[in-house]
């Protein structure tokens, strides 16, 4: 039996949109993962937060504001402070080429744009986690 991987799933900044953040909690659920989504705007800190207090694997950003690269650097920074340089972090939404190098260089696993198929997803995922 493979692993069970626990996922975050969060919407931070100010961005209303939930939809894709929904599908892809749904993907990642049916790919046997367990899934949290701690819902919309939800500052850096309170995700860093539910992290540590769900036990999480990983953390699923889902970004459409083109706030990035402010809100995914606090989230990692907040990550390393509470010990949890463990947990992936992967972000999806409209991230424009420039950013992707910067947020990789961050410590981001993986980055999801437009067009990714749930299916890419899970398996990005859980390869990541895997140790792939």
């Amino acid at each position: 039996m493979s692993e069970r991987f626990r996922i975050l799933m969060a919407k931070p900044g100010l961005d209303g949109h939930d939809r894709g953040v929904k599908v892809v909690s749904r993907a990642l659920r049916d790919a046997g993962m367990e899934v949290i989504y701690t819902g919309l705007r939800q500052t850096p800190e309170m995700i860093v937060e539910a992290a540590l207090q769900e036990d999480v694997n990983a953390i699923g950003l889902s970004i459409l504001s083109g706030a990035h690269m402010t809100l995914v650097p606090r989230i990692i920074e907040g990550l390393r402070e509470a010990g949890l340089d463990d947990v992936q972090v992967f972000v999806g939404g409209i991230i424009p080429d420039e950013d992707v190098k910067k947020l990789e260089g961050l410590g981001v696993a993986a980055i999801f744009g437009p067009g990714a198929s749930t299916q890419e997803i899970a398996a990005t995922v859980r390869g990541r986690l895997s140790g792939g």
